[in-house]
This record gives C-alpha cells, sequence and structure tokens, in this order.
C-alpha cells in the first residue's frame, strides 16, 4: 500500500500542504482511549493541531478470515480515536478527518457469494447472497454513514493487472475521487480558517 500512501501525499503536497506537515514515516502514533497508542498511515498535523488520520489496507487471498479482521481494525480504530478525541486527547482542535482506503483482490473468491452462518437468529438481509466484495462495500459504507470515517474508498484489481496500475472502482459512493475530494475540502477549510 505504499504507492497509495505515496500518492495521497503527492496530491496533499500539490494542493499546498508542506511535506513536514504530512507524516507517512514515523511519528504516525496517535492517543487512544482504550490503549495507550495506535499507528495510522498517513497523519496531517498542522501547527501543533491534528487535522487528519488515514488507513491505507489491502487483502489478496484468505477471504473468510481476512475479512472480520479487517472489520474488526476498522471499528476498533476509529472507535479509540473518537473517544479519545471526546476526551480531550487532540486539545486545541476541531473534529479531525478520518478516512479508510481498501484495496481488495479481484479474484472469484472475493466475488463469489458467501454463506452465512446463522444457528440462533438471522444475519441483516444486506448480507445475503453477499461476496466478500460486497460485504466490504457494505462495511465501508456503513463506517461512513454512522460517521466513524469521513470517507472510505474500495478498489479492486487482480495480480496480473494490478502491477500496472489498473483498477475497478465497483462503488460510486466509494471512489477514490471522492475520498480526495472529501479531504481536501476539510484541508482547504482549514486552510482557510487559518487565514483569517
Amino acid at each position: 500500500m505504499d504507492g497509495f500512501v505515496k500518492l495521497v501525499r503527492e496530491l496533499l503536497c500539490t494542493s499546498g500542504l508542506e511535506t513536514a506537515q504530512i507524516f507517512t514515516e514515523g511519528r504516525l502514533e496517535l492517543p487512544g482511549w482504550y490503549r495507550p497508542e495506535k499507528q495510522w498511515d498517513l497523519l496531517i498535523v498542522l501547527d501543533g493541531c491534528f487535522v487528519a488520520a488515514m488507513e491505507f489496507k489491502s487483502q489478496a487471498g484468505s477471504f473468510g478470515n481476512n475479512f472480520n479482521n479487517r472489520t474488526e481494525e476498522a471499528l476498533g480504530s476509529a472507535v479509540d480515536l473518537w473517544a479519545a478525541y471526546r476526551e480531550g486527547a487532540f486539545r486545541p482542535l476541531a473534529r479531525p478527518w478520518l478516512g479508510y482506503l481498501m484495496l481488495l483482490e479481484e479474484a472469484p473468491a472475493s466475488l463469489k457469494i458467501v454463506g452465512n452462518r446463522e444457528p440462533h437468529f438471522p444475519v441483516f438481509p444486506e448480507f445475503h447472497k453477499a461476496s466478500y466484495c460486497k460485504r466490504y462495500e457494505i462495511l465501508l459504507t456503513k463506517l461512513v454513514r454512522e460517521r466513524l470515517y469521513d470517507s472510505a474508498c474500495l478498489l479492486l484489481s487482480n495480480a496480473s493487472q494490478g502491477p500496472q496500475g489498473r483498477y475497478r472502482e465497483p462503488v460510486a459512493e466509494l471512489t477514490f475521487r471522492n475520498f480526495a475530494a472529501s479531504l481536501l475540502g476539510r484541508l482547504n477549510a482549514e486552510g482557510a480558517l487559518r487565514r483569517d
């Protein structure tokens, strides 16, 4: 995922941020509420104020085990950060921007319908006849709509075309364009406030 981190960093620099304000290697830790700290993949700090944090994740193979792990990580990281924010860990501060980018291997196993185990109670209807790709769409959409993340992005790429930079965006709401626009909008608002 280093290439995506670099791409977002370059986008941020092009939009006017100085490289010293964008952390991608080292100094990526933020305090948590349920644990002492969490290391993010990209962090933006302006004049000592925490402005944005991002996670960049990928999954290739082992879709069953890894989907549940990614779900728990995404939820846990967000809940921990927002609890720390609520308790004043990042003062002085307006609400920071939080983003999540997921690159999923486009493979028969990630696109086929997966069954559900329902020994006691039924799963929610949206999970019926859903592939792992669809499950990621559901997860990321809910994370944004529940305001745990400000924006999320879902990209699909296969083993043969991925190294050439080819990918697919299966959901209009979860495109990289929307992800970048949301982030840049937040940074533009932050810049305008700092100029006033």
